[in-house]
């Protein structure tokens, strides 16, 4: 079927494997945690709430990660027209999402996210967008940024978008992962990565035990939406509950985490990618590598150019509802 945006979704059925998958290896060796954050709620955009994760003080940048936020917004907060310019922005509707989101771009393209939906969007030389709940629920989700090295961050702004029937899933012994980027669990996500990711979104019953793999030259973290478990294994094992960031660590004799669920089970995403390993430059939503770079984002913004052509003057629709009784 063809999406909003002219991208053609990858058919996929739902997957539901035998248990006599195992969850287990031997000899699996475990990450454990090495820096754990509470994030609290914070003032975003318009009236909006967040909870930011990756991009805190104690966690500013977790290399390709720039940020990740857990957002609950209903009207009339929202996030109306920014730009962005050198990153991709990943927004994960989360399946127990009561309301949905309105996005509308310079372009003209427009679309609505809805639980369980997935939209990645590389910003790439230039995106001028508005991101708006749609209708009177509260909308509950996830919102990440990835980085884009040096020879990508000009690169045409695309969309791949999934609704929720698309974004493959599996349950295999009372655990679900929903294969937002990457490999889990046997079943492997549609999207395309210009650097390599993996995003998963688990949810475990409770007392289960998952071992997910990682690559071994990843960077990776955990963020916990709901329930509670721990996290590693042996003497370093560490618990957790919602709202908790937790930065893993890194090895050549790692194999990935694992993780057992509490008593009420356990949701949460492991998110983890290939470092870039290039300088950050970030103001605000333009991401370079350089001072310079991000005067000339400016510069262009301003003028109008460079993959900015479309914005001066451009307001959205979708924006209107909370600008225009700002005037």
């Amino acid at each position: 079927t063809q999406s909003t945006w002219g991208f053609k979704f990858i058919s996929k059925r739902n997957f539901t494997l035998s248990t006599r998958m195992s969850l287990l290896q031997q000899n699996f060796k475990s990450r454990t945690v090495q820096k754990k954050v509470l994030s609290v709620a914070q003032s975003e955009g318009h009236g909006a709430t967040v909870r930011r994760s990756i991009g805190r003080p104690e966690l500013k940048y977790l290399d390709p990660f720039l940020m990740l936020d857990e957002f609950k917004s209903g009207p009339p907060a929202g996030f109306p027209d920014h730009p962005h310019r050198g990153f991709e922005t990943v927004t994960y509707m989360l399946p127990t999402s009561e309301g949905s989101f309105e996005h509308e771009d310079f372009t003209g393209n427009y679309g609505v996210i809805g639980p369980g939906d997935l939209q990645w969007m590389t910003a790439g030389r230039g995106i001028l967008h508005s991101e708006m709940p749609k209708g009177d629920k509260v909308s509950h989700g996830l919102q990440l940024w990835v980085n884009l090295p040096a020879k990508d961050k000009m690169c045409p702004p695309a969309y791949q978008e999934l609704p929720s029937s698309k974004v493959p899933h599996v349950t295999v012994d009372g655990v679900t992962a929903h294969v937002i980027a990457g490999t889990a669990l046997g079943v492997t996500s549609p999207v395309y990565t210009r650097n390599p990711t993996g995003y998963i979104h688990f949810e475990m019953s409770a007392g289960t035990t998952l071992q997910h793999p990682i690559p071994k030259e990843f960077n990776a973290f955990i963020y916990v939406l709901d329930g509670s478990g721990t996290f590693g294994e042996g003497e370093k094992v560490v618990n957790s509950s919602p709202h908790h960031t937790l930065a893993l660590t890194i090895g050549d004799d790692l194999d990935g985490i694992t993780i057992t669920a509490g008593e009420k089970g356990c949701s949460f995403v492991v998110i983890s990618g290939k470092p870039i390993g290039e300088p950050v430059k970030q103001y605000g939503p333009f991401v370079m590598n350089t001072e310079e770079e991000i005067m000339q984002t400016f510069d262009d913004f301003r003028k109008g150019k460079n993959g900015f052509e479309k914005a001066p003057g451009w307001r959205s629709e979708i924006g209107r509802r909370i600008t225009d009784n700002l005037r």
